[in-house]
């Protein structure tokens, strides 16, 4: 009887998107995967200090899952979810000024990643200790929930930190609860240098689901139109406080852990398998092929993201640092 009941849950409802709606995904998706190349480059110049990391390979899961929420919802992105912050409203020049640490940044100058949080935005950036994220988000959707918002809690976990006890604690917890929670597990191939092969013996992450008594849904992480309605039909059953829902985002991390790792561990024949299922490509091919995307409208959305991604850059290179004698402020409770 339980197994029939998770076979109903796990039914996927499947949502259309407009010509509109799309050309947004590829926009989020193209600029994505453009600002992280920035950083790349500002990260090679020695204008980055600390960590560079992208989300290359995972644009789609970024932006689709973040399309799928309201405006009252909650967003704890990851590392490799910088679409999500964009497609969330956060600005380019937020997003510069922090990763380059400057004083106006929404960390002021304090950090130079994604760990921040803006309220106005009900992001909450990521903790280093990834699987931390997990009960901080379900806290926020019991919270929610005592609150009567009618808002969704959307974070993500990746393979290795799936397996971290905070994250199983979590979801017993979200489960029983009836929490407004969706979590996406980024199986992405590689936990920093070690294989999903050697990290789990069921077959997909969302396997676990079921000893949640929660939906599980393993989606490709590549195809925009299935992330998309997979995490919308989630976000609609957490708002109808129905619970949580489990999804595993199949993708590949196509950089190595961050700038400083060459990923000589992966096999090039692996990344050369996944080059050809590239989200950003794949979209565009899309669009193109429904004759939504033309040659100009691309031009011009090209030309549109340059331009802000130089305004954004200028402006954060522009910005102070910090001064050295308020390293302290703000760091310790008083």
């Amino acid at each position: 009887m339980q197994k029939k009941e998770n076979e109903e849950k796990g039914k996927e409802k499947k949502y259309s998107l407009s010509s509109e709606e799309y050309l947004k995904l590829y926009y989020f998706m193209r600029l994505t995967r453009e600002f992280e190349e920035s950083i790349l480059k500002l990260y090679r110049q020695g204008k980055i200090v600390g960590g560079a990391y992208t989300g290359n390979g995972n644009e789609a899961t970024a932006v689709g899952s973040a399309f799928a929420l309201e405006k009252q919802d909650y967003l704890f992105p990851m590392h490799r979810d910088m679409g999500a912050h964009l497609v969330k409203g956060q600005s380019l020049r937020h997003l510069m000024l922090q990763h380059l640490a400057r004083d106006n940044s929404l960390s002021k100058g304090r950090d130079g990643t994604g760990h921040y949080a803006d309220p106005a935005l009900r992001i909450y950036g990521n903790i280093s200790h990834l699987a931390a994220m997990i009960p901080m988000a379900a806290g926020v959707a019991l919270a929610s929930k005592l609150r009567k918002e009618k808002a969704v809690v959307l974070t993500y976990i990746g393979d290795g930190g799936s397996n971290v006890g905070d994250v199983h604690e979590s979801l017993a917890m979200a489960s029983v609860m009836k929490l407004p929670l969706v979590l996406i597990i980024e199986n992405n191939q590689f936990a920093y240098s070690t294989p999903v092969a050697k990290q789990k013996m069921m077959e997909k992450y969302s396997d676990r689901a079921m000893g949640y008594g929660i939906p599980g849904f393993t989606i490709d992480g590549t195809d925009i139109d299935q992330i998309y309605s997979t995490c919308k039909q989630a976000v609609e059953r957490a708002r109808r406080g129905e619970g949580p829902t489990l999804i595993e985002s199949v993708t590949m991390r196509m950089h190595g852990h961050s700038a400083h790792d060459g990923a000589e561990y992966v096999p090039k024949t692996l990344l050369a398998e996944w080059k050809k299922k590239d989200p950003v490509q794949r979209i565009e091919k899309l669009l193109i092929d429904k004759k939504i995307l033309t040659s100009k409208l691309k031009e011009d959305y090209e030309k549109r993201l340059f331009a802000e991604l130089e305004d954004a850059t200028q402006f954060a290179v522009d910005s102070p640092f910090p001064p050295g004698e308020e390293a302290a402020v703000g760091v310790f409770a008083t």
